[in-house]
């Protein structure tokens, strides 16, 4: 049977869907090892941690900037560039390793991080706008759904690599896992090449911003702050509060990951049946009982790691559940070349806050300890729910088409 549904699917979309397992891998090389990278070779503090985020975020804020330069090439085309960019960071972050006696190791920690950031954001709004270019404007959630789920997929198999290559070492081959990073990001690049005929290959508007849009922007910028949670203070908990290594956080992706595979198209589903603002209401009241356990945490005693593990993974598993702003986007957009440039404007609205709330939620951690940093995250988990609850969408108005070249392909899963 599955081997019938990929005889049947277009060429076109198994391109598509391969280039997203292997950023998935490049991400799950990144993602697993990282912040323990940060800590076991550069010994930074939790306020050095959060001040980093303010040049590792500076490219999803500039994005739109970025998808604007850009605009005259095909988006299959800048999701390939976005892939070998990726590349070239983390190639200078192995480096980096290898190199960290050199007194300027830290500069160059900086700039290959900006460099692997700026292929990681730009690729985020073309991608999502190719996926939605080959699936039916009524299935648009449940083919998000199917793109986070075999990005997953790719999770899996770069956090095992990382697995592998870490081991027990209380410092593992950081180089071999950047490079084995990049070896799947520039697969990737490759792939995406060979893609012909998706996507908008005409030049797209370099920036929009629209009045009726506001709700989407907001959305977007409350999205900054929450991602946070998980991006940079839940790992930085199971580090500085419970010691854990490289290893761990490799079982904790391949865990996410699995689960993701499953959970995201049913997410994609659930949006296309329930609408996106039950959808983001849900996600905004889970995001407030992660901030509740990873803030309290601590109090359980040896189970407290269990209670930080339970978080860390509830809270990747919700991020399939802003695929819903996506929707949600297309179904507003007056014109289908909104959609790209908004999505580019939407990442650099969430990331205005991201690079510099990281910074204050350092220095609160300092101050006052961990847990203050996700009590303030349960409030803006409350404003999510708030904002959430004013999503409309006009009945009657199918979203806007976001047309291939060559018309829609087929597709099985529909």
């Amino acid at each position: 049977m599955i081997i019938a549904r990929l005889r049947a699917t277009s060429p076109q979309l198994l391109l598509y869907f391969t280039a997203i397992v292997f950023m998935g891998a490049a991400s799950g090389c990144f993602d697993t090892s990282y912040n323990n990278f940060l800590d076991g070779v550069f010994h930074i503090t939790a306020q050095g941690r959060g001040m980093l985020e303010f040049p590792r975020e500076l490219p999803g804020f500039l994005v739109a900037a970025i998808t604007g330069l850009l605009a005259f090439l095909p988006e299959t085309r800048v999701a390939s560039i976005s892939a070998l960019t990726t590349f070239a960071g983390m190639m200078g972050l192995g480096y980096v390793h290898l190199a960290d006696t050199n007194p300027g190791a830290w500069h160059w920690l900086v700039l290959f991080t900006v460099l692997w950031s700026t292929g990681t954001h730009l690729g985020m709004p073309v991608q999502a706008s190719i996926g939605m270019s080959l699936a039916h404007e009524s299935k648009r959630g449940r083919r998000l759904g199917q793109m986070g789920s075999l990005g997953g997929v790719g999770v899996i198999i770069g956090a095992g690599i990382a697995w592998a290559l870490s081991g027990t070492r209380s410092e593992p081959p950081y180089w071999l896992i950047f490079g084995a990073g990049a070896i799947m990001a520039l697969c990737a690049a490759i792939t995406f090449l060979q893609i012909r005929g998706v996507g908008r290959q005409t030049a797209r508007p370099r920036l929009i911003v629209r009045r009726q849009y506001w709700l989407y922007y907001v959305l977007c910028i409350l999205f900054g702050a929450r991602k946070q949670i998980f991006i940079t203070f839940g790992p930085w908990v199971l580090i500085k509060v419970f010691k854990q290594h490289v290893a761990t956080f490799a079982k904790l992706r391949i865990v996410n990951s699995m689960l993701t595979v499953f959970t995201n198209p049913f997410i994609g589903s659930l949006i296309d049946r329930w609408g996106e603002r039950r959808v983001l209401m849900v996600d905004s009241f889970l995001l407030m009982v992660v901030c509740l356990g990873y803030g309290v945490s601590h109090r359980f005693g040896s189970a407290g790691v269990w209670v930080a593990f339970a978080c860390f993974v509830l809270d990747e598993v919700m991020f399939g559940f802003g695929m819903a702003r996506t929707v949600y986007l297309s179904k507003i957009a007056e014109k289908p070349e909104h959609v790209t440039a908004s999505l580019g404007l939407g990442v650099s609205l969430d990331h205005a806050v991201s690079m510099t709330l990281p910074t204050l939620g350092g220095l609160l951690w300092m101050r006052y300890g961990h847990p203050w940093v996700f009590f303030a995250g349960g409030i803006i988990g409350l404003l999510m729910t708030i904002f959430s609850s004013m999503i409309r969408v006009p009945r009657g108005e199918a979203p806007v088409d976001i047309p291939a070249l060559e018309g829609p392909p087929p597709d099985p899963a529909e």
